[in-house]
Parts: C-alpha cells; sequence; structure tokens
C-alpha cells in the first residue's frame, strides 16, 4: 500500500506539471518559433505520465493478485480449523470435564487445612449416629503365617449362624498374593491372637482354579464368604455349611484383573478391582468401569444363592485415588495414603441421600505401611484391617 501511495503522489506531480507546460503554451504566440520546443516537452511529460500510470497498473494488479492468494489461503485456513475443532471435540470436552474434576480437587485440597469432618446424616436404621473418629489399633498382631503373606483380610461374621458369634475368620493370599482357595476360622480372638487350633474349609482344590478367591478384599456374612471370582468380574458366594459355590456378574465392562485397583502414589495394591463390604443391611460390593471413568460403583449384595445385585449408585471418587473403603449405615467412606504412619477417611457417599462429601479428616494410625483391606462389623462396630502380613482391629467412634 505505501508503493501505491508513492507512485500515485509522483503521478499527480507529473500531471500537474503537465498541466502547468500546456497553460504555458496556450499562452504563446511566437509564430511557431518556441511552440514546437514546448509541444515536445509536453510530450515528453505525457510519456512519463503515461510510463507512471502503466506501473501503476502493474502495481495494483500484483497486489490484487497478492490479496487473492492470501484471501484463498485464509479461506484454507479457516476450513482446516473448522475441521481440527470438529476432529478433537471430544478430546476437548474430556479434558474440560478433566480440569472440572482438577479445579474441584484443589478446592477441596485447599480448604482441607481448615475444614472439619463433615460426615453424612446418618439414615433411619443407624441409631449409633455419625462416624466422627476411629481410636486403636486394639489389635495388632502377625497371623499364623508370619509375613510370608503380606495380602489377605480377616474378622467377624456380623450375621453369625448360632453357636458361631465368636468365631473369627482368616483368609491369607497364599499363592502371587493374589489367589487363596481357603478360609481358616479361629473359635475366640485369642486363638487367632496366638494362632492356635484354626479350622480350614477349602473352597477349590488348587491355585488358581474355578472358583479360588481372588484379590484380597473378601468377607463373610450369614455364614457365607463373599469374593472376586477367579478371573471373573463376577461375585462369589461360598456357603460355609454346604460348601457350594454360586455367583452373580457384574455390569457389562465392569473392571477386574487389576484394571481399576486400590492405589496411591507409590503404588497399587494388586487385585483389588473388587472390593466387599458389610454393614447394617447387609453385603456390598465396590468396583468400577471405563463407563463410569474410573470412578467407584457401589452395588447391593442380596443374600441368596445365587445372589442378587440389587439396586447401583455411581459415585465421582476416581479408584486408584483410594487405597480402601468401607460401609457404615449405607455410608461409604474412603481411606488415602497419607504417610507411612498415617492413613485418611476423606471421603464418604450417602447411599440414601446420594449425596458425597470430599471433606472428612478422620485419620487412623497404622503400624505398617500399607492396607489391603478394610471392612467394619456393625456387631461390635470395630474396623477390621489386614496390613502388611498383620491383622489390626480399630474403634469406630460414634457421635
Amino acid at each position: 500500500m505505501l508503493e501505491v501511495d508513492v507512485l500515485k503522489l509522483g503521478l499527480q506531480r507529473r500531471l500537474e506539471q503537465l498541466e502547468e507546460s500546456v497553460a504555458v503554451l496556450e499562452r504563446e504566440d511566437d509564430g511557431e518559433l518556441y511552440g514546437a520546443v514546448s509541444l515536445r516537452i509536453i510530450e515528453l511529460e505525457l510519456a512519463e505520465v503515461l510510463e507512471l500510470m502503466a506501473k501503476l497498473n502493474r502495481t495494483i494488479s500484483s497486489h490484487r493478485q497478492l490479496s487473492n492468494n492470501t484471501a484463498a489461503k485464509l479461506h484454507s485456513l479457516v476450513e482446516e480449523m473448522q475441521e481440527l475443532e470438529e476432529f478433537d471435540h471430544m478430546q476437548v470436552v474430556k479434558k474440560q470435564q478433566e480440569n472440572q474434576r482438577m479445579r474441584r480437587d484443589l478446592d477441596n485440597c485447599q480448604h482441607q487445612l481448615h475444614s472439619t469432618a463433615e460426615p453424612p446424616t446418618p439414615p433411619p436404621n443407624c441409631p449409633q449416629g455419625q462416624l466422627v473418629n476411629v481410636s486403636g489399633p486394639r489389635t495388632y498382631t502377625l497371623t499364623q503365617y508370619g509375613t510370608s503373606y503380606s495380602f489377605g483380610a480377616w474378622g467377624k461374621d456380623p450375621n453369625p449362624s448360632p453357636g458361631k458369634e465368636q468365631v473369627y475368620w482368616l483368609v491369607a493370599l497364599t499363592s502371587s498374593n493374589i489367589f487363596s482357595n481357603y478360609i481358616r476360622e479361629y473359635n475366640s480372638l485369642s486363638t487367632i491372637i496366638v494362632g492356635v487350633g484354626p479350622t480350614d474349609t477349602t473352597i477349590a482344590p488348587s491355585n488358581p482354579t474355578t472358583n479360588t478367591i481372588q484379590g484380597p478384599n473378601v468377607v463373610m456374612y450369614g455364614d457365607a464368604v463373599y469374593y472376586n471370582c477367579y478371573n471373573s468380574p463376577s461375585v462369589c458366594r461360598f456357603n460355609m455349611t454346604s460348601r457350594t459355590v454360586t455367583n452373580v456378574a457384574l455390569p457389562l465392562n465392569s473392571g477386574y484383573g487389576n484394571k481399576f485397583p486400590f492405589g496411591h502414589m507409590d503404588g497399587t495394591y494388586t487385585h483389588t478391582d473388587m472390593d466387599f463390604a458389610t454393614d447394617e443391611s447387609g453385603v456390598w460390593v465396590i468396583y468400577s468401569s471405563p463407563e463410569n471413568f474410573g470412578n467407584i460403583i457401589i452395588s447391593e449384595v442380596l443374600a441368596g444363592s445365587p445372589p442378587v445385585l440389587g439396586r447401583s449408585w455411581r459415585t465421582s471418587l476416581h479408584k486408584r485415588t483410594v487405597t480402601n473403603t468401607f460401609m457404615v449405615c449405607g455410608v461409604l467412606y474412603a481411606t488415602r495414603f497419607l504417610n507411612k504412619e498415617t492413613e485418611e477417611i476423606f471421603y464418604s457417599f450417602d447411599t440414601e441421600t446420594s449425596t458425597e462429601s470430599y471433606r472428612l479428616r478422620i485419620h487412623i494410625k497404622k503400624m505398617q505401611p500399607n492396607i489391603q483391606s478394610l471392612n467394619y462389623n456393625p456387631g461390635d462396630r470395630m474396623l477390621y484391617m489386614y496390613s502388611d502380613a498383620h491383622i489390626l482391629s480399630y474403634e469406630a467412634v460414634f457421635q
């Protein structure tokens, strides 16, 4: 544009000079003595004007071509950007959702130092009130196996058969910290602490094989053991009396085989895709699926042979950020790793109201760094923990 302006200015001045020369010619009347010279000057000036106009036209044409090319490139760029926007739309949506979750987690972290525990309001079938603390441990000992098997579970049946009210059960994963094929029972707390007089009940003839227990998250309820069936996204129920196994499959694409395990920044707890819990109402299974973006799903397990899945709830809590879960009065509580000495109950989901909270700050004093299983017994209001080959019990303190 600057070049065009210069040419136009030059042309304007040449035209003014030409006009002045023509005026001089018109005033002269010297018998054609000087008229021919003036006319020749005008001819030369006119030639220069024509040359400037031609150059100006060439410049304008060149700029017009440049403008057309630029417009075409811009049009092509717009089309490419529209294609990229359409192509990346789903990724952008996913990133926005992830950013929203991260922003929410960041807000929760910023308020944690000044927050107080906000347990959900207990439902009508929870007369003891809200869970406000965990004290202990009341029990801390190695199992009869010593340090050989670091993964397992233990506890008491919340709904025992007559005569088994004081019986404690123990499941140690005796094959690769993944599998077990029998349950060990003790007649009292003292016998399991000392490790004497156990009774073993075999589920499967070997490890691993059909009906083998897979993963440490095992519970007993109503004289039946609930666990993750071997190499299957299914709930297995082993009847301790009839020695029979029945099962029910989880919804399609539910995680198993170490796809959605518990874990923390330093590692994961292998084959903890399915966690089982007991409370005042019965048995629950906690798991995840790609359809819920790896977030925790809670489902009721209705007692029977075979068992049946009842209602389900989807949460916004990602399963891999959790070290363990347990249920109290229909409320899911989740723990996370703070350090080698402290575990924190930081999250709750109330199945009665479908409300969740990330602001709980209930600390559990650990004797070992890791927690392989954790379950609540409503009968004695104790939490039973299996931690790096040790068994521990804690008292749940309610409001």
